[in-house]
């Protein structure tokens, strides 16, 4: 089993704290397609993390619209 430390999510992130966020919406993201249940995979934010820390994931920062009242 494979530790993905916080120095490795700032690496390719930024932050450790903007790496977590952008696994997570990636898992998400990829939970949405179906896949094979029959097959021994792994954790889907294990993938996100490994595609993530390997600098497969690639992202950007989308900044929030603000609402007017």
């Amino acid at each position: 089993m494979y530790v993905f430390t916080p120095e490795d999510l700032a690496d390719r992130a930024g932050t450790k704290y903007l790496g977590v966020l952008a696994a997570a919406k990636f898992a998400r993201f990829v939970n949405d397609f179906p896949r094979d249940r029959s097959l021994d995979e792994k954790k889907l934010t294990t993938q996100a993390l490994e595609s993530l820390v390997s600098g497969a994931l690639n992202f950007r920062l989308v900044r929030r619209r603000r609402h007017e009242t």
